[in-house]
């Protein structure tokens, strides 16, 4: 928790001033993801849809990211603290629960030493990788549940349990749905392996359990489907849905194979100019050399006498290579060498949306199950087997690392005494430049006294919308979409910052652009007003019919001056209200 407030401590520094300056645009989404979810609730409203933004077509929140799984249960904390303190409240927390529940399924079912479960689970909760994520993307921080689900998956074969293993999972599952869907499918593949690969060194203890095994799964699977029936439905038919995302945009995005041995910018030991070389894609591994010597060194050391450091070698191997993306990436230069995911078509269903890199999150939880074995594997050395901690053989099963698997157990003492402060050191200067470092913040205008204080209210009556300037895009005008969502999105708007269909169905970025919306970025980018003519109004008319705007409103804005004289040639003259220029235009879209 200590840590979970460190991470987000410049947040809190100026929490109603500051967003993320790595993704600042995510930042405000994620706020209005909060809002609404307390709108929602508030309303009685299906918070799978909304019109708050993208008016009159609206948001289909199943087919985007959501986090409904936690904006509706925190709802009523939202409405007392408001978006801003949630946001950075959930994201500090939403860190140290993954750690927990990592340190709760090392030390409860694969480790006897607590120090190691601690180490493991603060690096699955804390690793470069999610801390990167951590600046403007919570959904990502969010995995707390992934430790939990992976535990029900390899106790489904627990004789006489399916039932309840199985039920657990299934609603596991069908919670995490509603927290990030594309970390599920990436826990789904990473135990598939973890399955198979035991079922290749254990193959008469995998027949025996596999009957049980698939009815548990039956079950989870069943339970999971009637939870999550309707609104996977409504992801992919109901309004605003849409079939992957056009041109397959993510499919490049593979990882550097120099990033495995780069320290990420948010960790003590992390240089923010290394971005400029290799830092085009997420930082998702970016362990550093000392910790990718120490993982090879480990797996040497321990594989031959662990089943579960071979699965774990497996797990890197299987999801580094996947990671590689359609073309290799070396040093921040697309060599001409084919990578996997050449292979893939980009319309593939199930994987359409995914970025190759983001496979390497589940390498980095193999990286940090293995810290736990590696250090669990000092811990023993010098230790008499007498006085080791006993846990229920079930849970250890043949996970833990304590003995060969062909040797008899270590004698009753052991003149290897000194091989347990090597270890621990060599896992803590491993980890220890991976500290991660408070998130930069910068600073961000808040919205004008008009829209905070309700001078909005007279302009916009029921089923009409407020039409800020710029409209909210996911390039251009995000600070006006925080309008609605320091507000309790009690006024709707066009445009927005989420994906929506096109024309053909496919997914984009934001609204398709209306004549005025692209006239104002226009001018924005080119900071002049361009020569207006009698079409320009017409379909600045026009577009403001469609929105079912009743009132314009231009706030400070670097660009104020230019685009005051862009509507005021388009709709006429403006009033200055408050700290605002105010266009009524309700008498001229009739």
């Amino acid at each position: 928790m200590l840590l979970g407030v460190f991470v987000c401590l410049n947040y809190w520094g100026d929490i109603t001033g500051r967003v993320s300056s790595h993704l600042p645009t995510d930042h405000s989404w994620f706020e209005w993801l909060f809002a609404h979810g307390a709108y929602s609730v508030r309303h009685l409203e299906n918070p799978l849809f909304t019109a708050r933004q993208n008016a009159p077509d609206g948001v289909n929140m199943m087919a985007n990211t959501s986090l409904l799984g936690v904006t509706l249960p925190l709802a009523p904390l939202t409405m007392l603290l408001g978006p801003q303190v949630m946001y950075a409240l959930y994201l500090g927390a939403a860190l140290a629960a993954t750690a927990g529940t990592g340190y709760w399924m090392l030390s409860r079912h694969l480790v006897r030493s607590r120090a190691a479960a601690f180490v493991g689970g603060a690096f699955l909760g804390f690793a470069p990788g999610i801390i990167h994520h951590a600046n403007g993307q919570p959904n990502f921080v969010s995995n707390f549940l992934l430790p939990l689900i992976v535990v029900r998956v390899l106790s489904l074969g627990e004789p006489g349990r399916w039932k309840r293993n199985g039920l657990l999972l299934g609603a596991l599952v069908a919670y995490q749905i509603f927290i990030n869907e594309e970390m599920l499918l990436l826990t789904a593949l990473a135990c598939l392996v973890i399955v198979l690969a035991y079922a290749v060194q254990r193959p008469q203890a995998a027949r025996a359990a596999a009957g049980t095994f698939l009815a548990g799964l039956g079950v989870a699977g069943g339970l999971a489907l009637v939870l999550t029936a309707y609104p996977i439905w409504f992801q992919f038919n109901g309004p605003q849905s849409y079939r992957g995302l056009q041109g397959g945009v993510f499919h490049n995005w593979g990882e550097d194979l120099v990033a495995f041995v780069t320290f990420a910018r948010d960790t003590w030991a992390g240089d923010p100019a290394v971005e400029k070389t290799i830092g085009l894609t997420e930082q998702n591994t970016w362990f550093g050399w000392p910790l990718v010597l120490l993982s090879v060194v480990a797996l040497v050391l321990l594989v031959r006498r662990s089943v579960a450091a071979r699965i774990v070698a497996v797990l890197i191997v299987v999801f580094t290579v996947a990671a590689i993306g359609p073309w290799v990436r070396f040093n921040g230069v697309e060599t001409d060498v084919p990578g996997p995911w050449s292979y893939v078509s980009d319309d593939l269903p199930l994987v359409e949306m995914m970025m190759p890199t983001r496979l390497t999150l589940v390498v980095a939880a193999a990286v940090g199950v293995l810290l736990a074995l590696t250090w669990d594997a000092a811990y023993r050395q010098g230790r008499p087997v007498a006085d080791r901690p006993r846990v229920p053989a079930q849970r250890v099963a043949e996970a833990a690392p304590a003995t060969s698997d062909d040797e008899p157990a270590a004698p009753a003492a052991t003149r290897r005494r000194w091989l347990r402060p090597v270890g621990y050191a060599a896992v803590a200067l491993a980890v220890l430049p991976l500290f991660p470092r408070p998130l930069p913040a910068q600073q961000i205008d808040p919205p004008p006294h008009f829209i905070t204080a309700g001078g909005w209210r007279p302009y916009v009556p029921a089923g009409r919308t407020l039409v800020p300037v710029p409209i909210p895009s996911n390039v251009h005008g995000l600070p006006t979409l925080r309008w609605s969502a320091l507000t309790g999105q009690e006024f709707p708007v066009p445009g927005g910052y989420f994906i929506g269909p096109n024309e053909l169905g496919e997914g984009v970025f934001g609204a398709p652009n209306r004549p005025t919306s692209t006239l104002i970025y226009a001018t924005m980018d080119k900071d002049a007003v361009p020569v207006l003519t009698e079409e320009n109004r017409r379909q600045a008319v026009e577009d403001l019919r469609f929105w079912r705007a009743s009132v314009v409103v231009l706030g400070a804005h670097p660009r104020e001056a230019v685009l005051r004289e862009l509507v005021t040639g388009l709709i006429g003259a403006p009033q200055r209200v408050d700290d605002v220029w105010v266009w009524d235009v309700r008498a001229l879209v009739q």
